[in-house]
């Protein structure tokens, strides 16, 4: 089975997560309608691409403010490294996120 951000990056931020009490639920583990998309739950596997996450210990913004930050997560480039030619590029998964959920 493929791990979802949260299980990698360890933020305690899915739901029942030790941390979501404190820092709240993570859009990611609660974004359907990327589910499944490389093999996660919710966005678990294309966090990147959902706005309010939370990385190094700071809620992130948009795509377009925090991809630059998101090149360099270790999270990102073993999903790319796994994925290979499936990977789904953010423009692929933005049309799904543009559909009413």
């Amino acid at each position: 089975m493929k791990k979802n951000c949260w299980e990698v990056m360890g933020c305690g931020r899915e739901p029942g997560g030790k941390n979501a009490d404190k820092l709240g639920v993570c859009p990611a583990a609660t974004e359907t309608r990327l589910d499944g998309v490389h093999g996660g739950k919710n966005a678990g596997r294309a966090c990147w691409v959902v706005a309010g996450t939370m990385c190094e210990g700071a809620v992130q913004g948009t795509f377009a403010k925090k991809f630059g930050d998101c090149l360099k997560c270790k999270f990102l480039q073993m999903v790319i490294k796994e994925e290979l030619k499936h990977f789904k590029t953010a423009a692929e998964m933005a049309k799904k996120l543009r559909k009413t959920g």
